[in-house]
């Protein structure tokens, strides 16, 4: 199958929640060749898709990991934060946002009163491209559908996009993410925005009005004012 095809079949567009195959698929004997798609509902739980991607070997990445790096909090929260990839320490560790970039992502989360509690972490592809490099497009294609099962099972209100590529594999958006950062996009059901990733903002220290610091705290704000309307 082309990987056309693949990403036709996982559109975000097309998914339905808690929709799942006509039989149990078993993640045991599911290919890893990544021609080969996996249908929407063939996981359970996060553990089974943490179970196959650490022996996933859809792209490339799979050869150089150390730990394939799946998810960090809470499986059944609002909000789901999705990034570009695994940096080393979070390949080391096994789990997303665990360097200096994650220490200031759960800072500026505890700076509204968000926990572990109110986010599931989850990066666009799973394993670290070496040297930190931008995932290629058929690396992302390749895990692509962990992503969608992922948020499938997680059933989150908001999405949180950090940086340009999780922004345009996602919602297709080329623009740069400066223009677009603190916008909702509605699609799917779910309310998805775009914000600045973590490393941008340790790069730029500024926090005077109009910086990036001082733009991601407006931001932050809006979120969870959003969450707790869509709380009632």
């Amino acid at each position: 199958m082309a990987s056309d095809d693949q990403i036709d079949l996982f559109s975000l567009g097309d998914m339905a929640v808690g929709s799942a195959p006509a039989q149990p698929v078993d993640p045991e004997l599911i290919p890893t060749d990544v021609k080969i798609p996996i249908p929407p509902g063939t996981y359970s739980n996060m553990e089974e898709i943490k179970a196959h991607c650490d022996r996933c070997h859809r792209c490339e990445l799979g050869a150089t990991r150390t730990h394939a790096v799946v998810y960090r909090g809470n499986v059944k929260a609002p909000i789901m934060i999705v990034g570009e990839g695994p940096g080393e320490n979070e390949d080391l560790q096994g789990l997303p946002f665990v360097g200096k970039s994650g220490q200031l992502l759960d800072k500026i989360l505890e700076s509204v009163q968000l926990t572990e509690a109110d986010v599931l972490i989850a990066n666009i592809v799973k394993c670290r491209p070496p040297e930190n490099r931008t995932p290629t497009p058929a690396e992302m294609d390749a895990c692509r559908p962990y992503l969608l099962e992922q948020i499938r099972m997680v059933d989150p209100k908001i999405i949180l996009l950090t940086g340009a590529i999780a922004m345009r594999n996602l919602l297709g958006i080329k623009q740069g993410i400066t223009k677009v950062r603190g916008e909702w996009v509605e699609k799917a059901g779910r309310l998805y925005m775009p914000i600045f990733h973590p490393a941008y903002l340790l790069r730029n220290q500024s926090r005077e009005k109009g910086s990036p610091k001082w733009l991601m705290w407006q931001d932050i704000q809006t979120v969870k004012a959003k969450l707790d309307e869509l709380k009632g």
